[in-house]
């Protein structure tokens, strides 16, 4: 077999969690296979892992398939019980040492910078402690929870070692981005109140390296709809077009599920109209027995990825409500990006975090955790003509094609050369 001319690796918490960056590493993955990488590779977690953790994860049977040419690597652990949190680790940071090892120009990108730049950064630190000759350019995709989750956690408890560890990683990679201007802010600012609290010196070079690459979606699976499949796709779940409110995602705290129960019970849309919460996620009981007993709200948890974009198309409108809280806030928004390029109804959200950024001027904007706003809003949705609606989709689609994976692979790794010569 001939060896690989150039490599695209990717690490990242990859299907089947439900997770913006699954979807984002699966659109970049597949563009590269037509930008001159011959050997593309998402390096992730093994299955058991994923459900230990208890994550929200897709149904394993209905996976979509990667294209010929992208390997998915889950790396087995290393060491026994000895070694509890750190196996999978080492695992990754092993398997990553022979990818970079083997003299094929690569290009590798982590997204979640822990612990997947963790992994990246010591893997290529050990390579070249060891002598080895490399070619490897590094990026690290820092997002909300990076910030949220773990730097903002440690400066109100104190740990300022992990909250610079954390910044050092970030730093050790040739290039840094963002997935959103609000992002990047979001990391500046921590990173100063860090330097304010330690004498360090992170904020100038954040401010100065970071930049902004918005998630990649593929667009086509969402414009190319067959209405025949959207209608099958409905009438097999009991539902008919524009006859439901769609939530569609995670089901966490902050994603506003609970205030949008609140806000389709006071609305007269409730009437006329069933509201659909699909996914799945550490809120779902919760957010079941908020609509206990109520026989209009239905709960799907097991949509598959070809099944997503039909329920969008098919809904009367696309709820979000988003609201920021402590452990996370919306930083993006690429389910909202999803629907708008689906067609059908409106979408609604607030202007939490990076949203604005992902929607424009074209949804229908709320205050967070404000259910009497969000009911007025479906309302509205619901009242606009044949023409508005459609003029409204068309004006959304042609947005949010700004984000479709090819142009976004573009803009990222165009500054990335043929060879990219990353030896130190």
């Amino acid at each position: 077999m001939d060896k690989p001319k150039r490599r695209l690796v990717i690490v990242v918490r990859a299907d089947p969690v439900i997770c913006g960056h699954a979807t984002e590493a699966r659109g970049l993955a597949e563009v590269a296979l037509t930008r001159g990488f011959d050997d593309v590779r998402i390096v992730t977690w093994p299955i058991e892992a994923l459900q230990a953790a208890g994550l929200p994860l897709k149904p394993l049977g209905e996976l979509l398939p990667y294209s010929p040419g992208i390997t998915v690597e889950r790396p087995d652990p290393v060491g026994d019980y000895r070694v509890p949190d750190g196996r999978h680790l080492i695992g990754l940071a092993g398997r990553l040492f022979e990818l970079f090892a083997d003299g094929v120009p690569t290009v590798c990108m982590s997204m979640y910078l822990t612990p997947h730049a963790n992994a990246v950064v010591e893997a290529l630190r050990s390579v070249r402690a060891a002598g080895l000759e490399s070619d490897v350019t590094t990026i690290a995709e820092a997002v909300g929870s990076d910030i949220t989750n773990v730097v903002r956690s440690c400066l109100e408890q104190g740990q300022l070692g992990a909250a610079a560890t954390l910044f050092t990683t970030y730093l050790a990679n040739d290039r840094c981005v963002a997935v959103s201007a609000y992002t990047r802010d979001l990391i500046i600012d921590a990173a100063a109140q860090l330097d304010l609290a330690c004498g360090t010196r992170f904020a100038d070079e954040i401010a100065h390296r970071v930049e902004v690459s918005y998630p990649a979606v593929d667009a086509s699976r969402y414009t190319e709809l067959d209405p025949s499949d959207v209608d099958t796709a409905l009438a097999s779940r009991g539902l008919r077009r524009d006859g439901y409110i769609l939530f569609l995602s995670r089901v966490a705290a902050a994603k506003g599920a609970d205030d949008l129960i609140a806000a389709y019970r006071a609305s007269a849309a409730s009437a006329t109209c069933k509201l659909v919460i699909a996914g799945n996620g550490p809120a779902l009981d919760q957010t079941r027995a908020l609509a206990e007993g109520d026989e209009r709200i239905a709960f799907l948890t097991d949509v598959s990825d070809e099944e997503k974009p039909l329920l969008m198309n098919g809904c009367a409108a696309y709820a979000l409500p988003s609201k920021p809280r402590p452990e996370f806030v919306e930083t993006f928004g690429i389910a909202l990006v999803e629907k708008m390029l689906a067609g059908g109804g409106p979408v609604i959200t607030t202007r939490t975090g990076g949203i604005p950024e992902a929607v424009g001027e074209h949804a229908i904007e709320v205050p967070p955790a404000d259910p009497a706003a969000l009911a007025a809003a479906i309302d509205r949705a619901l009242a606009m003509s044949p023409a508005e609606r459609e003029a409204k989709a068309e004006a959304a689609r042609a947005y949010a094609m700004r984000f479709d994976r090819a142009a976004v692979f573009d803009n990222l790794f165009a500054p990335v050369p043929e060879s990219v010569h990353a030896t130190r």
